[in-house]
């Protein structure tokens, strides 16, 4: 009689089909069927316990809370002036954190609920919007992630949904959900998705009001679909859900043109044909854009459904020559200091003459580039000198006077373009 091969007693797998099959007294077991009764066995003997961590919360973050004055220090480190701009930027960042903390304290007052501040910022190119949210994400414990507003079509067009801003919040957070649902996101150009006209659009408005109407739901605070792979490349992907009730939403823009509806606003100019225009130059020596309301970016061409979900407006002021000239060589990442170490590098050390930084300046402040045209034409200025120096073993030191500044500066397509013009 041919002896019959061993098998599991409970599941009846044979011995070739099981990685390990235990022999006992009557029969065998294999590893899987003792697996899945450990588990029965914990649940059985376990009850209330296996109900509590099914039920319970996770626990509240824990987090270094900076205050918004030591949180201004570290910016101001950075970036020079924009009090006002980086006063409500800590303020909200810090709230954020106190927001996320809120389940964890147990006070009388428990069933008030502290809804979040997200904020717009308002400034010209080149004074610092992005920088600054940069520069904060550096010392912040929450994912942070950088979105551009004019890659964002309607829902059906060629172009990024607004669900992809949610995407680089998850790779920030190495797709780690509970992680992302506390994060901080910073919206650029977000003046770039205003309304084409004053009138509501009876058509589809591909980057325009049709953007501003799908982010709502991701301002307000709701439980979206993140395609954690971007969604019109992999149509067929699991999608992730994501809360964004806890997210801060930080949008800046330039919004070129938005002096002219604050100054409508402000009737700067009488009617009739009177010359005394002592009400325009009164605006006119101060910076216009603290005036600026949420009014002002409904008359820009966002809606007023968006901008109730932006309740704090701030603005960062244009950039002057002192600021400019301190922008150059005061902040700890200043642009000097930048070509400073590019060459010690080469063992050579560089200097810029006074006359030389105030002429950058002037040219920046021309062509009214802000903080961004400094590093334009620094980098026209100093190109030869990148492209010579490092071959020219015997030169230890390099001075930029004005007249080396200008002559280089004078040769280039920019300012041949210009004089032409």
């Amino acid at each position: 009689m041919r002896q019959q091969q061993a098998h599991c007693v409970l599941c009846g797998r044979k011995q070739n089909e099981v990685p390990l099959l235990m022999e006992g007294m009557d029969g065998h077991v294999c590893n899987e069927c003792v697996t899945q009764a450990y588990q029965v066995v914990q649940q059985e003997l376990n009850p209330e316990k296996n109900k509590k961590s099914k039920n319970s919360k996770a626990p509240a973050p824990k987090f270094n809370l900076v205050k918004p004055i030591e949180m201004k220090k570290y910016i101001d480190q950075y970036v020079i002036g924009q009090f006002e701009a980086k006063k409500h930027l800590c303020v909200a960042v810090y709230n954020h954190y106190k927001r996320l903390m809120q389940h964890d304290t147990k006070t009388i007052q428990d069933d008030i609920q502290i809804e979040k501040s997200n904020i717009i910022m308002v400034g010209e190119t080149g004074t610092g919007k992005t920088y600054m949210a940069k520069t904060i994400a550096r010392m912040l414990e929450v994912p942070f992630c950088i979105a551009d507003a004019t890659v964002i079509t309607e829902a059906g067009y060629v172009g990024e949904d607004v669900e992809s801003i949610l995407t680089r919040l998850l790779q920030a957070a190495d797709y780690d959900v509970e992680k992302a649902e506390m994060g901080i996101v910073f919206i650029d150009e977000i003046d770039k998705i205003a309304r084409k006209s004053d009138n509501p659009s009876i058509t589809r408005d591909v980057s325009g009001e049709g953007v501003q109407q799908a982010l709502l739901k991701l301002l307000e605070g709701a439980v979206v679909n993140c395609p954690p792979q971007g969604g019109r490349k992999h149509p067929d992907q699991k999608m992730i859900a994501v809360n964004t009730e806890n997210i801060l939403f930080i949008c800046g823009g330039a919004f070129d043109g938005i002096k002219r509806h604050i100054s409508k606003r402000l009737n700067t100019r009488p009617i009739g044909f009177s010359s005394d225009d002592t009400f325009l130059d009164m605006f006119e020596e101060e910076n216009v854009m603290k005036f600026v309301t949420s009014q002002d970016l409904k008359s820009f061409g966002l809606i007023p459904e968006l901008l109730g979900r932006l309740p704090v407006v701030t603005y960062l002021d244009p950039l002057d020559h002192e600021t400019l000239l301190s922008i150059l060589t005061e902040p700890k990442n200043a642009i000097t200091k930048q070509y400073h170490k590019l060459f010690k590098m080469e063992g050579i050390d560089l200097e810029f003459e006074k006359p030389a930084l105030e002429y950058i300046v002037s040219q920046a402040m021309e062509y009214k580039l802000g903080a961004r045209g400094l590093r334009s034409i620094c980098e026209s200025i100093i190109t030869d000198a990148m492209f010579e120096l490092p071959s020219q073993t015997e030169i230890k030191e390099f001075k930029i006077s004005l007249e080396y500044a200008r002559q280089k500066f004078e040769r280039t397509v920019f300012h041949q373009m210009k004089k032409a013009a």
